[in-house]
């Protein structure tokens, strides 16, 4: 009975909200991470994510030559930077019948499959990527990626109208999810190798290394910041894609080819890229809403989901078809799939007058309709490259107005401000946006208006929001809570906060009896016990006697050394708050003793919980009070 009586007991004293969790979580960031390490760890994470680029590009471009082109008859053009992988017979005739089915078709696969064997690879892959960061430890199953790679390809090669930035960013961030689980890292690592695969997938596909580094750093946040300690990986990685998929296809050239006149020279000439960030705020709030009413319609339909893509499918083929019937325009057509071939022909100025504006116009406005009941319905494809022909239309047909008024003199500059115009209000992503665009059409002639229209965008479309799941800024999130508490406990140490003062202690050998006396006569939960030799040996808490008390059979058994915690747990004045709060958290005490730094035995008060809470509270409140100052007077 005494053995078990002295076993160690662990205090009921509950642990304290916030700095609990906060110490957990960062004592958990610390375990087998060293920044230096990911650093090769990207590298290799660029690799797989170019060679999965390579293998996502060439699934798509297969789908498209068997589906659209074989079977529907529609060649769709794209920007002219990009090789066709597989070569046409042809001119080829128009099916409309199969232009009809084909998208209901590949939907309804890619519901299929991604219900049979990863449903999170359904949708547009960012939001599942940027979930994964926040909530899941930067962790995404194995499968994943290849999944969503050919439910990606089947929607979009049988003309689902989607882009590949959402599904390559889920690709390659679940390659470097992938690789840092097989190595066993912990939750910061998965992060970070996710997000430079992140950078990697998007880095290769669009031709853009610099953004896609960027994109992975600033697509996590809602506000105007980036993920600082994903930066250098994602260049790393993004680099390193890029080499792998353009020397798989040959191809090291920008996307978009720009002839002359794309250039900006004039003050006066920001007067109709104003007028443009004002024409892109109402299509941004049309997008992201009804992109997810979309959604919410088609979840509360009955029946399969499979069933339910198709019907989404299907209703993409029909707005397509509708649109190309009514305007007798094939290029009316680039509703279906990636649509980048109306922003070539935009920017080539065969898009002209009054009536190439309402062409720009209602292919707009039919994207936006095709995207949501593609992806809404249960396609799989991404959100951005919509996105780019959503903004470069709205964006060409402004500069068609304008030009006709005699505001401007090439309209198609106002295409390529327009892309990125609208992608930065809508994703919250201006800065890697304006790169990724700039990198896209290999021109920086036009950075300066297009870094008006993005601010002007992204402050006046704040309640707008194309990825739901990410987060305001670091402060509030999930991967980062307790890292600004951690912070600012380090910077204090237990000297700082704890009183000395003359701590009672008790013989290891005084019986239970008296031990319960001294309890009863004292205000003190803990009590350290000393031997006969006066050394400092364990704790007793007067939670381990309490249950003894009615027992008066066991009160000459029992004695103070077989109730105590032994070996004492300690800090010394030295130790920082962040460890004391560490060690508060492994044995659940709410005090503990303090001890000399040159002496283990000599003991000079106790900590408690309480004064690291009132510690951590001045030192918030101070620096609070240095914010406020600071800004007063500025």
């Amino acid at each position: 009975m005494i053995a078990r009586w002295g076993r160690r007991r662990q205090s009921r004293v509950g642990p304290v909200p916030c700095l609990h969790s906060a110490a957990a979580l960062a004592m958990t960031a610390r375990v087998r991470f060293r920044p230096a390490s990911i650093y090769p760890l990207a590298v290799l994470t660029g690799a797989v994510a170019g060679l999965g680029a390579v293998g996502f590009e060439l699934a798509a471009a297969w789908v498209a030559r068997q589906a659209l082109v074989g079977v529907g008859g529609y060649a769709a053009p794209g920007p002219r930077g990009e090789v066709p992988l597989f070569a046409t017979a042809g001119p080829v005739e128009l099916v409309p019948w199969a232009l009809l089915l084909l998208p209901a078709l590949g939907c309804w696969l890619s519901s299929l499959l991604s219900q049979w064997f990863a449903p999170e690879a359904g949708g547009h892959g960012t939001d599942a990527a940027i979930a994964a960061y926040h909530h899941r430890g930067g962790r995404i199953r194995g499968r994943v990626p290849l999944v969503k790679g050919l439910c990606s390809a089947l929607t979009l090669g049988c003309g689902g109208s989607g882009g590949r930035e959402g599904p390559i960013a889920q690709i390659g961030g679940g390659f470097g999810s992938f690789v840092a689980q097989r190595l066993g890292l912990s939750d910061r690592g998965c992060r970070t190798l996710l997000a430079a695969g992140m950078a990697g997938g998007v880095g290769a596909i669009f031709r853009a290394p610099f953004a896609g580094a960027l994109f992975a750093a600033e697509v996590l946040y809602r506000d105007a910041e980036l993920e600082t300690e994903v930066v250098m990986p994602a260049f790393l990685s993004s680099a390193v894609a890029y080499c792998v998929f353009c020397a798989t296809f040959g191809e090291w050239g920008s996307l978009f080819a720009l002839g002359p006149g794309f250039e900006f020279h004039r003050v006066v000439e920001l007067v109709p890229y104003t007028l443009l960030a004002l024409a892109l705020l109402p299509a941004i709030a049309f997008y992201t809403r009804f992109f997810y009413a979309c959604e919410r319609w088609f979840r509360a339909l009955p029946g399969p989901r499979p069933l339910v893509a198709a019907l989404g499918g299907l209703l993409t083929g029909a707005l397509a078809l509708a649109l190309w019937t009514a305007l007798d325009d094939p290029r009316a057509l680039a509703v279906l799939g990636g649509g980048y071939g109306i922003l070539q022909a935009t920017l080539d100025g065969s898009v002209v007058g009054w009536s190439g504006a309402a062409l720009l116009l209602l292919v707009a406005i039919a994207k936006i309709t095709a995207t949501a009941c593609t992806i809404g319905g249960g396609g799989s494809a991404g959100v951005f490259g919509p996105s780019m022909v959503i903004g470069g239309c709205v964006g060409g047909a402004v500069g068609l107005c304008c030009h006709q008024w005699g505001l401007v003199q090439n309209p198609a500059a106002l295409c390529i401000v327009g892309m990125c115009g609208f992608f930065a209000g809508a994703a919250k992503t201006p800065i890697s946006t304006i790169v990724m665009v700039t990198e896209m059409t290999g021109s920086y002639r036009l950075l300066l208006p297009a870094m008006w229209v993005c601010g002007l965008t992204f402050l006046l479309s704040r309640r707008c929001q194309l990825y739901r799941e990410q987060v305001p800024n670091r402060a509030l999130s999930p991967a980062h809570r307790g890292e600004h508490l951690v912070a600012l406990l380090e910077r204090m140490t237990v000297a700082d906060v704890f009183e000395p003062s003359e701590v009672e202690t008790l013989p290891a050998a005084l019986p239970l009896r008296e031990i319960l006396q001294r309890i009863a006569h004292s205000r003190e939960d803990y009590f350290p016990v000393r031997d006969e030799a006066g050394r400092f040996v364990g704790m007793l808490s007067a939670h381990d006697v309490r249950q003894f008390t009615f027992d008066p059979s066991v009160y000459q058994l029992a004695i103070a050394a077989d109730v105590m915690a032994s070996p004492p747990v300690v800090v010394r004045p030295t130790d920082d708050l962040h460890r004391a709060l560490e060690l508060f958290d492994s044995v659940w005490l709410d005090e503990l003793p303090v001890v000399a730094s040159d002496d283990p035995d000599r003991l000079l008060g106790r900590l408690k919980r309480r004064s690291i809470n009132r510690a951590y509270t001045r030192q918030l409140k101070a620096l609070q009070q240095q914010r406020d100052q600071q800004r007063g007077r500025a």
